[in-house]
């Protein structure tokens, strides 16, 4: 069965307002073994509308929809498509009674408008809502399935696991898909495709996404087969192959996140970390601690913005920064073997930067940042030059240094470095 999803509102098409519906109703509908062909972001014009759910039909067996249903006047959900498909509206006095009791239970009388919302379309099966007034609705027409839901995320969620995921079950899907995902880190996106696109040909039924974000690169093989046996093999052999062309930039094939595995890595050798951080103000310590269990390595850290507070929390010498200047590798040197020696922990992180928008200059311009990584045998640092506005310098800055305490443990014959 192929679909197709049509998130309505004009809120959906300004800045202030993401379709986060579509990508829920996404995975629920692969998980059933539904392709989804389509996705649309309609406003609330009748016309355009109707358009947009004829064309659905036209192209896909189901067609779900989110929002619309509200007792508004620009909530026309129900209305366009009952047009759409010839269908009469009626009141649903069960409905109705349904919300007038709903108000009761808060103390106030149900406006009119409401009523709106018992309106069912001859032939539709009515979706309960515990979570909200809005009912959802079941209409087939022709072979074609179009389930309409309301907009608020925690109603939608709730009907579909309830109401919508139960009587697609039945349809008894032969084929469903199945996917790996694998994170890469210290590699451009162009040089990621590069390494593995000689493994598509050989497996030509196994389609890869690749997507990049600050944090590094993603690649999703996938397929759809009736044979899950089949399917596994396929995905474990180019998993395998994959690993082998990226190498040491691989650092999940299921999908974690690098501050879970750096907690994991942590565990596994019994070692702790602490971090003093200047320029990601905290972000690195808020990224490991983010982890449950992560108090078991992760002993603390300080954010150190000022000079002083870096000589006063951490014993930065005052003279390499005055010689040096706070950004700089003898810096983040200082940083982490000061915080290591001040909180006892295996490993310390120090980072120092210009995150900007202000404050580069021609040698040091925006973007600079230097990390340093530190044991008992000492210290050693990196300098890096992240392209992006602050929160993107801030969070590449962060990615890295998790990267590195990952590889200090990888290459402990390389000095951990």
């Amino acid at each position: 069965m192929n679909a197709e999803i049509i998130a309505v509102g004009s809120e959906l098409l300004t800045p202030y307002r993401i379709d986060t519906n579509s990508l829920y109703l996404t995975a629920q509908l692969n998980q059933l073994g539904i392709r989804v062909l389509h996705k649309a972001v309609v406003g609330d014009a009748p016309d355009e509308m109707s358009s947009s759910f004829r064309h659905a039909l036209d192209r896909a067996e189901l067609v779900v929809s989110s929002g619309g249903l509200g007792p508004t006047d620009d909530d026309r959900t129900r209305q366009t498509v009952a047009e759409l498909l010839g269908r009469k509206l009626r009141t649903n006095d069960e409905i109705l009674a349904g919300i007038r009791e709903r108000f009761r239970r808060y103390g106030r009388a149900m406006p009119e408008i409401n009523a709106r919302q018992a309106l069912v379309p001859d032939g539709a099966i009515v979706l309960p809502n515990p979570r909200g007034s809005a009912p959802g609705l079941w209409l087939e027409t022709n072979g074609r399935i179009v389930v309409l839901l309301p907009g608020p995320p925690n109603e939608l969620e709730g009907m579909f696991e309830e109401q919508v995921q139960p009587r697609l079950a039945k349809l008894g899907q032969r084929e469903h898909l199945y996917t790996r995902d694998l994170r890469i880190s210290g590699l451009p996106e162009s040089e990621v495709e590069q390494r593995v696109r000689p493994l598509y040909s050989v497996y030509p039924d196994i389609d890869t996404t690749i997507l990049a974000a600050p944090g590094g690169i993603q690649l999703h093989p996938r397929i759809w087969s009736e044979d899950a046996r089949i399917a596994e093999k396929l995905l474990d052999e180019i998993v395998q192959r994959m690993a082998l062309a990226l190498g040491e930039h691989l650092y999940s094939t299921q999908g974690e996140s690098l501050e879970e595995v750096v907690g994991r890595v942590l565990t596994e050798n019994r070692a702790t970390i602490a971090v003093a951080e200047s320029c990601t103000g905290g972000m690195l310590a808020e990224r490991l601690t983010n982890i449950s269990g992560s108090s078991v390595y992760f002993l603390g850290g300080v954010v150190c913005y000022s000079n002083n507070l870096k000589a006063a929390f951490v014993d930065v010498p005052p003279e390499i920064i005055e010689t040096k200047g706070a950004v700089s590798s003898e810096v983040a040197l200082a940083l982490a073997d000061g915080i290591r020696r001040r909180t006892g922990a295996t490993v310390g992180v120090g980072i120092t930067g210009i995150a900007g928008p202000g404050g580069g200059t021609p040698e040091k311009p925006v973007g600079t940042v230097h990390i340093g990584i530190a044991d008992e045998r000492g210290p050693r640092a990196r300098g890096f030059h992240f392209l992006g506005d602050r929160d993107r310098i801030r969070l590449q800055a962060t990615q890295t240094a998790l990267d590195m305490v990952r590889r200090y443990f990888l290459f402990p014959s390389h000095g951990r470095a």
